[in-house]
């Protein structure tokens, strides 16, 4: 390993290099085996609404942490962090409609907003990878490809809209232990919600994606679609709201929090009282 490959490996380095503006790519890969998140930062009088949407969709939208108001720290997924600042690229949306993505967020912050980190499945890459299981977009350096689906979302308040997946293609024989693995990460989504045939699920054409990169499908392969945490910027866009900023797709918030430790560390389960 190269002291470069070891300083992406690390979550802390990583967000140092993010804050510094010298990584400026989809995160997936890198930050070693740590817990990656999507986030959604709204206004206080929406964000009670949108987290009731991820409340009832907990699996598009697993909730690792939520924000005080006008706090830009999370301190339960790593010292230190601050959202203006640590992720690659961010997407700022008016009105349901997507107006900029910036590098930083500190001159747009306000001080009744809300942060929400959801589960990411970048999280159990890593998982996937020590198994033997190539990740295609990871060995590129692309982004995953990720499609909007005809599966609904269940509605709360204002927020709605369709189920967002992530791709990732594979021989069967893969297929059937990532879905072994996957189920070990209900933080980052679970096991895949759909193998096989695309138009079942509403997608038009797998190699267009509607976020992300096309995908490297070989002879052989099937579609592993999971839960993605794009839904949420797919039910902004139908609500609507004055102002909202989201991660943009492939570029997340890396804590410091280990994968496989998720669970317990998040919620308490299994651990010594």
């Amino acid at each position: 390993m190269t002291d470069q490959d070891a300083l992406l490996s690390d979550p802390r380095a990583l967000r140092a290099e993010i804050r510094a503006g010298r990584f400026e790519r989809p995160t997936a890969g890198f930050g070693g085996d740590a817990l990656q998140a999507n986030l959604v930062i709204l206004p206080a009088p929406e964000a009670a609404e949108f987290l009731r949407f991820a409340q009832a969709n907990p699996r598009p939208c697993p909730l690792l942490a939520v924000s005080e108001p006008g706090d830009p720290a999370l301190d339960a997924l790593g010292g230190g962090i601050d959202l203006r600042h640590d992720l690659p690229r961010y997407r700022v949306w008016r009105h349901g409609a997507l107006v900029s993505e910036p590098a930083d967020i500190a001159d747009l912050w306000q001080d009744d907003f809300v942060a929400f980190a959801i589960g990411c499945s970048f999280s159990f890459e890593d998982a996937l990878v020590r198994a033997g299981i190539p990740v295609r977009h990871q060995a590129a350096g692309r982004n995953v490809p990720m499609y909007r689906t005809s599966i609904p979302t269940r509605p709360a308040g204002q927020f709605s809209g369709p189920l967002v997946v992530s791709m990732r293609p594979m021989p069967m024989a893969d297929a059937i232990e990532t879905v072994k693995i996957c189920d070990r990460f209900p933080l980052a989504h679970g096991a895949p919600v759909h193998i096989g045939d695309p138009a079942a699920i509403g997608i038009a054409d797998i190699h267009r994606p509607d976020y992300g990169d096309a995908p490297d499908i070989r002879p052989g392969d099937v579609p592993v679609f999971t839960a993605c945490g794009v839904t949420p910027q797919a039910a902004i866009a139908a609500a609507r709201p004055a102002l909202a900023i989201t991660h943009a797709p492939g570029y997340m918030l890396v804590t410091d929090i280990p994968a496989g430790a998720a669970w317990r560390e998040l919620t308490g389960v299994g651990m010594a009282q």
